[in-house]
């Protein structure tokens, strides 16, 4: 005599946990392929040129950090290296 066997038992419920990751992981890879072969449309965003030196220091004299005279002394300086 069996008891409280009743065909699924604790079986059952380990299978039912057993299909939920089995058709979760299905779901993940067909979302990871999606996502990597083309998920989206705008592709990737262009680069914006990397700053110099001297851009840097003309944004610093017009934002006034600094004045004229150091702007020039500065520029010199990087212009000659």
């Amino acid at each position: 005599m069996m008891w409280g066997y009743d065909g699924f038992g604790y079986g059952g419920f380990g299978m039912g946990i057993g299909m939920l990751l089995f058709w979760g992981l299905i779901i993940a890879a067909i979302v990871v392929l999606v996502r990597g072969f083309g998920g989206s449309s705008k592709g990737s965003a262009p680069r914006l040129p990397e700053k110099t030196a001297l851009d840097i220091l003309r944004e610093r004299y017009a934002r006034g950090e600094i004045d004229k005279a150091e702007f020039e002394e500065k520029r010199r300086d990087l212009s000659a290296g």
